[in-house]
């Protein structure tokens, strides 16, 4: 599962490089940062669900 996040947020990631995705909080190119921060917070809950299942 963490794999899977990683990889969909890392193409997320990419894909608003090249063309920004419009949500509101990510319509420049810079704010691909946002999606990091995301990615890590799905990431570290889906580690502790894991360690608490």
């Amino acid at each position: 599962m963490t794999k899977a996040i990683g990889l969909f947020m890392l193409l997320a990631m990419i894909v608003h490089i090249v063309r920004p995705l419009g949500l509101p909080g990510l319509k420049r190119r810079a704010d691909f940062w946002k999606l990091a921060l995301i990615a890590f917070a799905l990431w570290t809950a889906a580690l502790l669900l894991r360690e608490i299942a």
